[in-house]
């Protein structure tokens, strides 16, 4: 019979149990980036929980008070917001993508909070999508572009949080050109970033690169609902996720293209 458990990691236990993404990768500058921004993170109120099937990590679940969130999510002041929630391959459908969401389910209830929300995708493997929130009692409050949803389950009667409306006005403050704005919550994206910025190259675009340093600077400029990467090219939103740089160079070379033949004229 399978051992199950669920180890809450804080500021005593973080460096022996890590968090989860990259545990065998713990040179690399995104390990480094994470573990520095989680120490942090954990100051301010994130919870993160590991579950263990017989000693190995399989699962884990990352969520923090509303103001402490990285997401960009309106109205969340008394709410919690799951960043990340996560179970590896041949470990799906045993249960335990419901084992670490009661475990936050709960943290919030007695925390005193309004309730927990989740922004969600269908399109991409990046982000998690709806489903098994909508098991546990989660309405769908809100969308965004270009397929994002936000997802919540209220424990007390107050006003459900929602997706900001400024996307358009949010992309286009970071000017022209290709740039990539980011937050070092996920530690997949420093390699992410160097693809963009080698697609670049190879086109001959320069990339300017923007760090958001803050919870508040996620909530407030971030150009997508996720928060802590998008890649946008003259203020457009080319991609909220790592792509290969092959199919960076596509969609570049092809945003380009669009915008030379609108300049002179041809649509």
């Amino acid at each position: 019979m399978s051992q199950v458990e669920i180890v809450r990691v804080d500021a005593t236990n973080l460096g022996e149990r890590g968090f989860f993404c990259y545990k065998s990768k713990l040179k690399t500058d995104g390990y480094h980036s994470k573990s520095s921004w989680l120490g942090s993170a954990i100051e301010e109120g994130l919870q993160l929980a590991i579950v263990y099937q017989n000693g190995k990590s399989v699962g884990f679940i990352e969520y923090a008070p509303g103001p402490a969130a990285w997401r960009a999510v309106d109205g969340i002041q008394n709410w919690f917001v799951i960043h990340c929630l996560w179970v590896v391959g041949s470990n799906k459908k045993k249960g335990y993508g419901s084992k670490l969401l009661e475990t936050c389910l709960q943290d919030a209830q007695g925390l005193g909070a309004d309730g927990v929300a989740m922004v969600t995708t269908k399109n991409s493997h990046w982000v998690a999508g709806g489903k098994l929130l909508h098991q546990h009692g989660f309405q769908w409050v809100d969308q965004a572009p270009p397929l994002f949803e936000l997802w919540a389950k209220r424990f007390r009667s107050a006003g459900w949080p929602s997706s900001p409306q400024n996307w358009s006005q949010r992309r286009q403050r970071f000017g022209s050109g290709l740039v990539v704005v980011y937050a070092p919550q996920c530690p997949y994206l420093a390699s992410a970033i160097r693809a963009v910025q080698e697609a670049g190259e190879e086109i001959g675009i320069d990339t300017k690169v923007i760090q958001l340093k803050s919870a508040q600077e996620v909530q407030q400029l971030a150009p997508s609902p996720y928060g802590i990467y998008a890649v946008l090219w003259n203020g457009e939103l080319v991609t909220y996720h790592s792509l290969p740089k092959t199919e960076l160079i596509q969609l570049l070379r092809k945003r380009r293209l669009e915008d030379s033949l609108e300049t002179e004229g041809f649509h």
